[in-house]
């Protein structure tokens, strides 16, 4: 059995309430943040909701939105 690749949309029709939309995350410069495929990391800037740069340490690191696999600590 294959799984949707896209949630189903609410019907306005429908007798039941619309799911809530997700709240959009926001970062800061100076954030301590952790990833899940790079780790801690300190957010060096951000371009207007569209991406940030993360300092990780070794590495230097463009993240772009959503920003699904980063939790602000």
């Amino acid at each position: 059995m294959k799984k949707a690749s896209a949630p189903r949309r609410h019907l306005p029709t429908s007798p039941f309430e619309a799911p809530a939309a997700p709240a959009a995350k926001s970062f800061a410069p100076g954030d301590r943040v952790t990833h899940d495929r790079y780790g801690l990391g300190t957010v060096l800037s951000a371009e207007d909701g569209v991406a940030m740069h993360v300092d990780f340490g070794s590495r230097h690191v463009r993240v772009t939105a959503p920003y699904d696999h980063m939790e602000k600590l």
